[in-house]
């Protein structure tokens, strides 16, 4: 029975569909009245991802019973070949007895493969179609046109026979270089009908971008407008993606006068950069900067006129550092005190001074010492730190390795809407693997991928706190610092 064949694949099923084939099989059981429109919804709106999307409509058909589940088997043999090889599914009615077969011939409508036999120009059109869908996935999956996240995700949610137009439009907007790449492609490729059949069989399947470990789960449009809705007076504002500017300016000092190498950083900037791109901020970087140029570029920048028509801003911050502020690159312990002192920042983009940003969240990130304590065989981005090691700390950094630096800061009195996220305590060292980038970046970076799509940034930063409770990572723990926020704001990425 089919139902006993879909039960079987159940796990498979839900690992490998991708979000195109759950649309188009939501939208073929609305249609053939296995699913309601409460049921279809509820599988749209109230799970986040391709597969817990995948999950639940699998469970409601499997509940439905057979008739559902050979509707179900034969829309995926129709419109997504590859997966179906993948179950190994059939969309013939298997049965146990010749009594059963007829009862399914009776139950079931004569199946798409009838037709198809009775007009071979039908078996030219599904053929064309699924083998022009597969070599595109496949152009998608290699990356060849180095497609943005945003393109990528278009044309695997896009349905079987609308992806060659969602294709289409992606190239439109390329240079003469992506028609180069097309054609090279092609022609590395075997005209031989066995090596053809060989490409389409080992085709991958659709990405699950909700489910990699390195990108941004986006809010489904349904939850943004419901919760925009429903605490409309309790969130702040978002505007919408064509009418909104938003910025971003990252600040990175990695080489010093008198201070180490911040040996790893440039691993924190491209992380946090296509993060903030990711959330629909356009990123500004500066680098290398001295205190006083550090202060003409957030000038520049609490200036800049887009902050009018945008709802948000972000300000990222990766130096040395010490108690008061911010090193510059001509920090020197015993001449020049070359800091950028922690309440200038909060009085450039204060209220006073910065009337775009009135009563839109600001939210400021350091990556930067805020003492001088460090762990043996540790190196510091303290400028001047003790060669001993704390007794709250040494025991627990001596388990994370040689590879590690350390960062801090402290913070001074902020105004309205502000929110600082700190990489550490306050005299305490932050570190940062000279392989990887700084633990803080890298676990914010993570918990804004797994969770802002539903969480609101306080939840956001807690979970970043929380991931520091693990015994791997306990040398440290962020804080938040200074929080002027009077309303919850939520990201809603993807919106």
């Amino acid at each position: 029975m089919a139902d006993k064949d879909l039960k079987g694949k159940r796990k498979q099923f839900i690992n490998s569909v991708g979000m195109g084939t759950v649309n188009g099989l939501l939208d073929e059981l609305f249609e053939k009245n296995v699913l309601n429109q409460e049921e279809m919804e509820r599988v749209k709106c109230e799970n986040a991802t391709v597969m817990d999307k995948a999950r639940a409509l699998i469970d409601s058909v499997l509940r439905k019973g057979p008739r559902a589940c050979q509707i179900f088997i034969c829309h995926i043999c129709e419109e997504d070949t590859h997966l179906a090889e993948t179950l190994g599914l059939s969309s013939s009615p298997q049965s146990g007895n010749s009594q059963n077969t007829t009862d399914s011939e009776v139950a079931f409508p004569p199946l798409p493969e009838d037709k198809h036999d009775q007009n071979p120009f039908k078996i030219l059109e599904s053929v064309g179609k699924v083998l022009l869908t597969g070599v595109l996935q496949d152009l998608v999956e290699k990356d060849v046109l180095k497609l943005e996240e945003a393109e990528k995700k278009k044309f695997h949610d896009a349905k079987p026979g609308d992806k060659p137009r969602v294709f289409l439009n992606s190239v439109r907007q390329k240079p003469k270089e992506a028609g180069q790449a097309i054609v090279q492609t092609f022609l590395n490729t075997d005209k031989h009908s066995t090596s053809l059949e060989a490409s389409v069989n080992n085709m991958p399947g659709p990405a699950e971008p909700e489910e990699s470990v390195d990108a941004l789960k986006l809010c489904p449009r349904e939850n943004f407008v419901k919760l925009c809705k429903q605490r409309a007076e309790e969130i702040y504002p978002i505007k919408e993606r064509k009418d909104r500017t938003r910025l971003a300016l990252i600040i990175c000092n990695t080489t010093f006068d008198h201070l180490s190498l911040r040996k790893g950083a440039d691993l924190d900037v491209a992380g946090m950069r296509r993060l903030l791109t990711d959330l629909g901020y356009s990123v500004h970087i500066k680098e290398e900067l001295t205190a006083k140029d550090m202060e003409s570029e957030l000038r520049a920048f609490a200036a800049r006129p887009e902050h009018k028509s945008s709802d948000s801003t972000f300000l990222v911050f990766m130096s040395h550092g010490i108690l008061s502020g911010i090193c510059g690159t001509k920090y020197s312990a015993e001449g020049d005190p070359d800091v950028l002192a922690y309440d200038t920042i909060f009085q450039i983009f204060n209220n006073r001074n910065c009337l775009s940003l009135k009563d839109k969240p600001k939210v400021i990130i350091v990556q930067a010492c805020r003492g001088e304590n460090l762990g043996e065989l540790l190196i510091s981005d303290s400028p001047a730190a003790p060669m001993d090691s704390t007794s709250q700390m040494g025991s627990s950094l001596s388990q994370v390795g040689d590879n590690l630096e350390d960062d801090a800061i402290y913070k001074v009195h902020v105004e309205k809407d502000f929110i600082a996220f700190c990489s550490s305590t306050p005299h305490h060292v932050s570190w940062r693997d000279v392989n990887k980038g700084s633990l803080f970046i890298t676990q914010l970076i993570t918990c804004f991928q797994k969770y802002s799509w539903c969480s609101h940034l306080e939840e956001v930063f807690r979970k970043v706190q929380q991931s520091f409770e693990k015994p791997n990572v306990r040398a440290q723990m962020p804080t938040i610092e200074r929080l002027s926020m009077t309303r919850y704001f939520y990201l809603f990425p993807g919106n």
